[in-house]
């Protein structure tokens, strides 16, 4: 069992090691680097030119290990692992596609909007629906028509209402992401983190797998989740190649995920929540991400209404830097508080394991 995640994690970590300056030197070569907007902090001016698109390295270097992991172990793959990975490729391609037209088409606003908002629409229809066939002998699809927090709860919202939902979370997420990438390294070391609890969620639902039910001293509190071994072995995958591409994106950063990368990062986020029955709980897993996002909301809401603003400037993390922090500071701190985030989340994970024990 942990052979896959293990193997996963290392080779993830070994290719986003030595595949992402081979990546810097590509994008450098034909000049795609970072547009730097003029209304932002001054200190980021220095940015501007640093290779962008970084993303296309731990995409790469993520399914490389997922599927190499298989090959090693001889494990054939299950669909909720190929699903979760075919929606970050999805999401990926739409911000591969966004950062080409800023970068080489001189368009800095990328992607028309419309045309944005219908790739991530198409990649997260195409996600719900099939995530909802490929039962498996015991009923199981990879995704629920229930709501879910740490288990599936409530009343079955039907097939209809579920595409609503996960595209919701679909674009909450990957907007959550793209949102919190604004400082060097501090949504690839948050993602490092969740992608950490996502690994511990999936071998512990593994280990107490209703399908193991004969063998559980308390078959009440198992988890109906249909592959959550492979769930594991992909967030292990890409935790191991979001830290290799850390490596070279913290400050100072040689290289920039992009769209490409949030994006893809934040539609595998509501994946693997969606596949392993933790919709509500990602909120709290991901509480950094969706800090940001409510700090552009609070920020946009209150210029409207009143005309004033309630942050210096949104995101959250450059009102700090105009604040007088250093970025590294600003990073660091909010690495502290998304680890709290985890922490929480885990722990109630836990606890709703123990209660129904």
């Amino acid at each position: 069992m942990m052979k896959q995640i293990l193997f996963a994690g290392v080779i993830g970590l070994f290719l986003t090691l030595i595949g992402t300056p081979l990546l810097i030197k590509l994008l450098a070569r034909k000049g795609y680097g970072q547009y730097i907007r003029d209304d932002g902090p001054r200190e980021h001016a220095s940015k501007r030119g640093t290779p962008t698109m970084g993303g296309i390295a731990f995409i790469l270097a993520t399914v490389a290990a997922y599927f190499l992991s298989k090959l090693i172990t001889g494990k054939p793959p299950t669909y909720s692992g190929v699903l979760v990975l075919g929606l970050m490729v999805g999401m990926g391609l739409v911000g591969f596609l966004d950062d080409y037209i800023k970068i080489v088409k001189r368009r800095s606003l990328g992607l028309r909007a419309k045309a944005k908002m219908a790739g991530q629409l198409l990649g997260g229809i195409a996600f719900a629906v099939l995530s909802l066939q490929f039962a498996d002998a015991r009923g199981n699809t990879p995704a629920s028509t229930k709501l879910s927090f740490i288990t599936d709860f409530g009343w079955t919202i039907g097939p209809v209402l579920f595409v609503v939902w996960a595209l919701f979370m679909i674009l909450a997420m990957s907007n959550g992401v793209n949102l919190t990438d604004g400082l060097d390294g501090l949504a690839t070391g948050a993602s490092v983190l969740v992608f950490g609890a996502y690994t511990f969620i999936g071998v512990w639902q593994y280990q107490e797998s209703c399908a193991n039910a004969q063998t559980l001293t308390n078959p009440g509190a198992c988890y109906e989740v249909r592959d959550p071994l492979d769930l594991a072995v992909v967030s292990a995958a890409l935790m191991g190649a979001c830290l290799g591409f850390l490596w070279w994106n913290t400050s100072p950063a040689k290289i920039f995920m992009g769209d490409t990368g949030s994006l893809a990062l934040g539609g595998v986020l509501a994946g693997l929540a969606i596949c392993s029955r933790t919709e509500l709980l990602l909120a709290i897993l991901g509480g950094l991400f969706v800090l940001i996002t409510m700090s552009v909301v609070i920020q946009v809401g209150s210029f409207r209404l009143t005309g004033k603003r309630v942050f210096r400037m949104a995101p959250l993390q450059h009102h700090f830097e105009l604040k007088g922090w250093s970025e590294v500071l600003v990073v660091v701190r909010f690495w502290i508080i998304q680890g709290i985030c985890v922490i929480v989340g885990l722990g109630l994970f836990y606890a709703g394991w123990a209660a129904e024990k």
